[in-house]
């Protein structure tokens, strides 16, 4: 399989950037960046989380993370609230006022989810969902493991 396929990694990669790029042409004059409609889409699915955990989710930096919720909070789009148990951990809710931004934004990303599947048999768009899943908890599963030591040897 991997000499049939040796650049589906960069194939993927190369998809994804498109993705973004017009997605981001999309919303250009919404008042949001991608990357802070991202964080409250996925603070949408997970509300009471912890910055760093949304950070995790988001594959980026803790700190990158804050830039982007101090803009969403200065809008009045999120809120933060200190933890409970321990008053150094932050947990993220959305305010009623992001909620009609990501009505609106939702049409946007369904248009360009349907460019970038255009031509493709429903059918087949669930093969490729299932496809990607799998690769996925493949991947997941082999980052987990282990790679044993190669002894390097000096000339």
């Amino acid at each position: 399989m991997t000499d049939t396929h040796p650049a589906i990694g960069f194939l993927i990669r190369e998809v994804a950037r498109l993705f973004r790029k017009r997605f981001e042409q999309k919303i250009r004059n919404c008042g949001l960046t991608r990357s802070q409609w991202q964080a409250i889409a996925y603070l949408s699915n997970h509300e009471g989380i912890r910055q760093t955990a949304l950070a995790h989710l988001l594959e980026i930096e803790p700190i990158t993370l804050v830039r982007i919720l101090d803009r969403l909070q200065e809008r009045g789009l999120i809120e933060r609230r200190q933890h409970g148990a321990d008053r150094r951990i932050w947990s993220l809710f959305l305010k009623d006022a992001a909620r009609p931004l990501l009505a609106d934004l939702q049409p946007i990303a369904e248009a360009t989810r349907a460019e970038a599947l255009s031509g493709l048999s429903p059918e087949y768009c669930d093969s490729l969902i299932t496809s990607l899943e799998l690769m996925k908890t493949n991947l997941m599963a082999a980052n987990r493991a282990p790679i044993p030591e190669k002894k390097v040897g000096n000339g």
